[in-house]
């Protein structure tokens, strides 16, 4: 059997690894293809695929789009896009700004927790990468706050959590539609966090063609149910770790993964 990770992330976002350390990692995984989804940027595809030249491991150029809908956020996968598509390249500019925004926002918000948090910290960790609550999360390790990143998002910066932040400008719609109109195929990410299933039905409606059905988080009986839901609304299947690297220390890249054949019904649906 071939495999695929088709969930990981570099240091072009808030994973730890570089490109060529992440395709260096898939390969000693015994990966046959993985894909780099960064949050809201395409900045590592040109040096994974060159870090993969001369192998065989397949690189799929994707991204991770962030959305909001009803106060929540929404991230949607995109798989196989043209990652240099100057529309997309465009409608990504806007969001490094306002991630920077909500950096500074939160940050805001930790002062009145009794938390202090020099901005210029999380930048530095963050260095050319998009900056997000992952970055916060190593600062506040870093400076001693709390003992792991896990503990940054459940006392801190997790959704609902009191210095969470939302403030994204796409709708899930959006987010498809720029997917779509990138060629891409645009998939629900990591479902379980939705606590509303019917939304997925709305995303559908919308041009959504696939659902995260595997997923580190994501307990057998929930991989089941997606599965189903999947194949009621006649969606593709995908999966992955969501591995950020040493920021996320438990999760190894590969120790979520899909059968290889998974890639090519993806690739399909983009035809």
């Amino acid at each position: 059997m071939k495999y695929a990770d088709l969930h990981a992330h570099t240091s072009e976002s808030d994973g730890t690894y570089t490109p060529a350390q992440l395709i260096k990692e898939a390969l000693k995984r015994s990966l046959s293809a993985v894909a780099i989804v960064d949050h809201d940027t395409v900045s590592a595809i040109p040096a994974a695929l060159k870090a993969a030249e001369e192998t065989e491991l397949e690189v799929v150029p994707g991204i991770e789009l962030t959305s909001q809908y009803e106060n929540q956020e929404v991230h949607i996968l995109g798989y196989f896009l043209d990652y240099q598509d100057n529309g997309l390249l465009d409608k990504l500019k806007p969001v490094r700004q306002a991630r920077i925004h909500r950096v500074h926002e939160m940050i805001k918000n930790l002062k009145g927790l009794g938390v202090e948090l020099d901005p210029e910290t999380v930048f530095d960790i963050a260095g050319t990468g998009t900056v997000g609550r992952m970055h916060i999360a190593r600062a506040l390790v870093r400076d001693g706050w709390v003992s792991s990143t896990a503990e940054a998002f459940r006392k801190y910066i997790g959704d609902r959590s009191p210095a969470y932040v939302l403030g994204f400008r796409f709708s899930p719609e959006d987010a498809i539609k720029i997917i779509r109109d990138s060629k891409g195929v645009a998939v629900l990410a990591h479902p379980y966090v939705l606590h509303n299933d019917e939304w997925i039905g709305e995303f559908v409606a919308s041009g959504l063609q696939g659902l995260e059905a595997y997923y580190p988080e994501h307990s057998q009986s929930q991989v089941n149910y997606y599965l189903d839901l999947a194949k009621k609304l006649n969606l593709v299947v995908t999966g992955g770790s969501d591995f950020h690297g040493s920021a996320k220390p438990d999760i190894k890249l590969g120790s979520v993964k899909i059968p290889l054949e998974l890639v090519e019904k993806l690739r399909l649906a983009k035809r």
